[in-house]
């Protein structure tokens, strides 16, 4: 079970979770089956849902997503983005990456009665993730935590766009290189997205990440999708440690200018 602890004065939450502490970690030479692959489904937790032919536990899915076995939170799941052990939303079929987002809207849906929703992405080790097999997260939070979220801001220093959404560079931009996914249809949920922005969307997401990758060859990067109404998809290149400065203060350092970055990813095909 997830523990919740309060800050009394501030109000700001912490979890405990120590379960966390097992989870596997990849080291380099040393090969293991990974329980992400296909034909290795026996290795996770029984699944809750897939996309794709064949019956539960076995292989055929495209996308799968199984409990957590080191959970954060009570609920908390994980979202497999292929079969594939290497290729992640960056270089997939467009294709896939709907799929992947189809799922990451059904899995919304069906957890939004119980909590607050958000659904992230690790890519690389230097970003959280403990298995490098690409991959999506779901954890819920209790309607009664205090988030401390950054809300949508406004759309300034566009990069590109399409009939739905637009990526931009947020003048109030906490990390070097970071963009956001605006959505044009404003004040609602992502569960709430149509199959036509789905479509939009990974396309635009697709897009921005291999933009981003071709800037930095090794690129790790975190990204979230906003957990309540006026959402938007928040990406975090790993480009930088956070320091004493940071840390003692709570504000964030940003050696990048905003403006810059867009001019500069605004020039990439």
């Amino acid at each position: 079970m997830a523990k919740f602890v309060p800050d009394i004065t501030t109000r700001r939450w912490v979890v405990i979770a120590p379960g966390r502490v097992q989870r596997p970690k990849e080291k380099a030479g040393q090969p293991k089956e990974c329980p992400f692959c296909s034909g290795n489904e026996q290795l996770t937790p029984p699944e809750v849902f897939r996309i794709g032919p064949g019956t539960a536990n076995t292989p055929g899915w495209k996308v799968r997503v199984v409990p957590n076995k080191y959970p954060i939170t009570d609920m908390h799941e994980v979202i497999i983005h292929s079969p594939d052990h290497e290729k992640d939303l960056e270089d997939l079929p467009q294709d896939q990456v709907r799929l992947v987002l189809e799922v990451f809207r059904n899995r919304y849906q069906a957890h939004a009665p119980h909590g607050n929703v958000l659904i992230f992405c690790n890519h690389g080790e230097q970003a959280g993730a403990s298995l490098s097999h690409p991959h999506s997260q779901l954890v819920v939070i209790p309607y009664q935590i205090n988030l401390e979220a950054i809300t949508m801001e406004p759309q300034t220093n566009q990069i590109l766009e399409n009939t739905h959404f637009s990526v931009f560079c947020p003048d109030f931009s906490q990390w070097p290189y970071e963009v956001w996914i605006g959505p044009k249809r404003r004040e609602i949920l992502f569960s709430q997205i149509s199959d036509e922005e789905i479509f939009d969307l990974s396309k635009i997401l697709q897009d921005i990440l291999v933009r981003l990758c071709k800037k930095f060859p090794e690129l790790q990067y975190n990204f979230y999708i906003y957990h309540t109404k006026d959402w938007f998809v928040r990406i975090i290149p790993r480009l930088v440690y956070r320091a004493g400065f940071e840390l003692g203060t709570g504000l964030s350092v940003n050696i990048v200018d905003p403006e810059d970055v867009a001019k500069e990813l605004q020039e990439m095909q």
